[in-house]
């Protein structure tokens, strides 16, 4: 496999992120109420100078440099971005009265520190729409800190998503959440110290920020490509873009300033196909296809192209070769990864041997800073051909720690493994070191020289890492066997997302939280009222498995009446908050007891480095 490109001689890249600079902060640091820091760009900004150090990646390091410019900038006359705020971008775009907020952030505080920011140097416009452009968190946990819920509600703020916002915003936050939640501690390095020896950032940003994460459901839903809305005097035409970096994404055009808004489709890196936090595997093939879409359709009289991370592309013909080269390099991935799975090969080994073309190596925005082309790789095989490789020897294998007991038996117990992890570790084989070790401390967690050892590995791995995201999962690996589990230190599951929950989500919910031995003799039914949303069910637990069907019939043992904001209550089944939030018990209250006895909730802290 060739040596990787890096064309340090093109600093076009420092001139875009510097264009349009209005304004900065003079501490890019983010409070809430109570006075804690749920966003500090200035750990960041005040190691990020100079040449790269011996523990980071030269190319890591320049997009940290990159990726940590703060401020307001001027994208072209009415549209501006505040950047460095939080792991994303808002961009404002002035209207005839007031301004239309895109992307609000994650963060209610961050947000509110971005709009500020905006009005200090653009004037007191009120907020005359919201937009986002798809289901991540990072892109509209900011909403109230933009707007109100009653200014929405009276009409004054129209909000726009694509179509299935919020099922898939609340979906991936409720269902998996709680898994996610932990392993975004380890992708975004939440617990690793700032500098360079720890956290960086993250390739698409710098991190996430721990402040409130709110939600404003959408009021005008886009549902078509090449669907048109005017607000505040601003026509914006969309593109659908489903199935993509988000299951619910789009684009916008903003043919009156000439510029379109690709959401986080096209950005600076190379971007995820399967996310290490988690998530379901997205298709490359139709990423491509709607990169290609927004070539053809929307780039005619297009003079810049901007995102919601990252910083700007100006210039029609940079804009259409910048897309073409996103567009091409997703496709590749694709294309190729099915082409050598014909061929008999896993995605292990497809990985391995996997070669960009070099027009897309030599630019810096195909580089692998929060995807990588190796697990890209893999998520392409496991979209088409799941787990399995087809070898019958790997159809029934050991778990992680039944496998690991046998094999440091095999290779001479834990002492000798550690002693022979050392040789590999002094020729440079880290990847093996890490992988024997790794079998080590499962077999024996308590082995004090196997965790240490590992632990040196794991952190040379980071350091040598040009993806910020393997970077910091290295790290926390490292920080996990040193200091011991740090559990989750963010949470995007919000009482905002919990009320927004539709009824057969909420039902959805608690079927994926019972314990199925513990319910296998329960036989219950319930009738669940909702009246906000103008819909009853009729729910069963039998066999350890939780459904229900719209109306329905039958004897039920109680009917519950659940109004809106007694429905985060009930999620993390606190019953007597539930009730004092208007909750109504008509029947056996006992059968919602037994029912809420068998909910299991999840664990934020559950081992990762070892069993």
């Amino acid at each position: 496999m060739a040596e990787p490109i890096f064309p340090y001689a093109d600093e076009q890249d420092f001139a875009d992120a510097d264009r349009g600079l209005i304004a900065t902060l003079d501490s890019v640091v983010v409070k809430n109420d109570n006075g804690d820091v749920v966003w500090d760009n200035d750990s960041y900004t005040a190691f990020l100078d100079g040449q790269a150090p011996e523990t980071v990646h030269p190319s890591l390091w320049r997009q940290s440099r990159l990726a940590a410019k703060a401020g307001l900038f001027e994208v072209v006359t009415g549209i501006y971005q505040v950047r460095g705020l939080d792991l994303s971008n808002v961009s404002f775009i002035e209207g005839d009265t007031g301004v239309i907020v895109v992307d609000p952030l994650l963060s209610v505080e961050t947000a509110r520190a971005a709009l500020a920011l905006y009005r200090a140097h653009r004037g007191n416009r009120p907020v005359t729409g919201l937009m986002y452009t798809h289901s991540h968190a990072d892109h509209f946990g900011g909403a109230k800190g933009v707007t109100t819920q009653d200014d929405v509600d009276a009409g004054r703020v129209p909000v726009m998503a694509p179509a299935g916002f919020m099922e898939h915003a609340i979906a991936e936050n409720v269902f998996a959440g709680t898994a996610m939640a932990r392993r975004a501690g380890y992708m975004y390095g939440a617990a690793l110290p700032r500098g360079s020896r720890g956290g960086v950032g993250a390739g698409l940003g710098q991190t996430t920020s721990t402040g409130t994460v709110s939600v404003i459901a959408p009021t005008i839903h886009i549902t078509d490509t090449g669907q048109e809305v005017a607000v505040d005097g601003v026509r914006l035409v969309f593109q659908l873009a489903p199935g993509t970096e988000a299951p619910s994404e789009m684009h916008i055009q903003v043919p009156q300033r000439r510029a379109l808004c690709m959401a986080e489709n096209a950005t600076h890196t190379l971007h995820n196909l399967l996310t290490l936090r988690g998530a379901l595997v997205r298709d490359p093939h139709a990423w491509a296809g709607y990169l290609t879409e927004a070539i053809e359709l929307l780039t005619a009289d297009v003079d810049v192209v901007f995102a919601s991370h990252h910083w700007p592309t100006w210039g029609r013909d940079n804009v259409v070769r910048f897309l073409g080269l996103q567009r091409d390099l997703y496709a590749y991935q694709h294309d190729q990864t099915v082409r050598l799975l014909n061929r008999g090969h896993t995605g292990a080994e497809i990985a391995e041997t996997f070669e960009l073309p070099p027009a897309l190596q030599n630019a810096w925005h195909t580089h692998g800073y929060y995807g990588s082309i190796s697990h890209n790789v893999k998520a392409v095989y496991q979209r088409y051909m799941g787990w399995f490789d087809g070898n019958p020897a790997r159809l029934w294998q050991h778990p992680p720690r039944e496998a690991a007991l046998r094999y440091v038996d095999f290779m001479g117990g834990p002492d000798a493994v550690v002693a022979k992890a050392r040789r590999s570790v002094d020729d440079g084989d880290l990847r093996w070191a890490a992988q024997v070790l790794d079998h080590v401390v499962f077999a024996d967690p308590a082995h004090a020289e196997a965790r240490g050892l590992l632990a040196e590995v794991l952190e040379r791995l980071g350091f040598g890492a040009e993806n910020g995201t393997w970077r910091n999962f290295f790290l926390s690996g490292a920080t996990e066997l040193r200091d011991g589990n740090f559990g989750t230190p963010t949470e995007t599951t919000s009482p905002d997302m919990l009320a927004e929950l539709p009824p057969r989500m909420f039902l959805d919910s608690l079927a994926v939280r019972v314990n199925g031995p513990k319910a296998w003799d329960l036989d219950l039914a319930l009738a669940w009222d909702f009246p906000d949303h103008g819909t009853a069910f009729r729910t069963t637990l039998h066999n350890g498995v939780f459904t229900y069907v719209r109306g329905g019939h039958g004897e039920v043992a109680v009917t519950l009446t659940v109004p809106r904001r007694a429905l985060p209550y009930l999620v993390i089944g606190d019953l007597d908050a539930a009730q004092g939030a208007g909750l109504r018990i008509d029947g056996d209250a006992k059968a919602l007891a037994k029912l809420l006895d068998v909910l299991d909730a999840g664990d934020p802290a559950f081992n990762i480095v070892e069993p």
